[in-house]
């Protein structure tokens, strides 16, 4: 594996390799990004692999304990925003069962990192690569990855998987528009919003929320975070976001927990008729509004709201 970003995704995008004939090309990026995702989250939890399934035995003796309460214990064993109490990783499956041992593994992941792979459909892709004898070469490739954060950064993660992205808008370009704002309108967007905010830009430890009603894939997120830590790292920065198509909506949560954020502030649904984040404030809003997209069908909801709340 090299560090530079765009070799790097060249090499994960060369799994299309292996699917060209058995899915069309508009599907290559339904495979390849849950799977890169699932290869990250593995390697990222790997340093605290063994204190989670320790915790996870202590955990199974207590009957009683809340489904809430037994997250937050595992949370706790791993260091992140997730866990995996499988002691499973795809290094360990084999050429037989690979299938069910691998939708067993990704079942394992704690709820937020999960949903990922249920909005991605992950199961019905696991299902056709098996059926075309694919699965475990998929796996295999996979393996070969070194996506630990020793390896590459969250930052140079964010990036290879933006570049994962962009590849996957131009291979299903019917939808090439949902999926993908270009990163120099992106970035232009973000440093207009950002320019006149001197503490933010300076002062150590500030804290600044960004917000997207129509997130997409986390684009104006990603550039909002980066474009204020290039020029103050220690600033934290916290993404909030709603996404109303299910599968930018899973590349956009797994590119927030790839990056270390709360994955909990990104939400699945329509923002003009039922607004998720209703009640937060946000210092920044960025978005690239669907304009081609008719909004007859919550016509109700958005004048009913007027007239109740003006």
């Amino acid at each position: 594996m090299t560090s530079n970003f765009s070799e790097t995704a060249a090499y994960i995008w060369s799994l299309a390799d292996l699917l060209r004939g058995d899915f069309k090309q508009s599907q290559y990026g339904r495979v390849i990004l849950p799977i890169t995702i699932l290869r990250r989250l593995e390697c990222v939890l790997e340093p605290t692999k063994a204190q989670v399934l320790e915790q996870a035995e202590k955990l199974k003796a207590m009957s009683n304990l809340e489904e809430d309460a037994r997250e937050m214990f595992l949370l706790k064993a791993a260091g992140e925003s997730f866990y995996n109490n499988s002691p499973m990783n795809l290094s360990k499956l084999g050429n037989s069962d690979t299938k069910s041992n691998l939708l067993k593994y990704v079942d394992s992941f704690s709820n937020d990192a999960r949903e990922i792979f249920e909005q991605f459909k992950f199961n019905e892709f696991v299902e056709q690569l098996d059926e075309a004898n694919l699965l475990f070469k998929v796996v295999q490739r996979v393996t070969t990855m070194d996506l630990s954060p020793v390896a590459i950064s969250n930052h140079d993660m964010g990036l290879v998987f933006e570049e994962l992205i962009r590849r996957f808008a131009e291979s299903s370009n019917e939808t090439a528009g949902e999926h993908f704002t270009p990163r120099d309108i992106v970035r232009l967007t973000t440093s207009l919003a950002f320019m006149e905010d001197d503490d933010a830009l300076t002062t150590d430890g500030i804290i600044r929320t960004i917000y997207d009603p129509t997130a997409g894939t986390g684009g104006f997120l990603s550039s909002g975070m980066e474009y204020v830590h290039e020029l103050n790292p220690n600033a934290v920065m916290r993404a909030f976001g709603q996404e109303l198509n299910p599968e930018s909506y899973a590349i956009c949560k797994g590119d927030m927990l790839i990056k270390g954020q709360d994955v909990s502030r990104i939400k699945l649904g329509n923002t003009l008729s039922d607004d998720q984040l209703f009640a937060d404030k946000f210092d920044y809003m960025l978005a690239n509004p669907p304009f081609g997209v008719d909004w007859k069908k919550v016509e109700g909801e958005i004048k009913d709201e007027h007239t109740l709340k003006g």
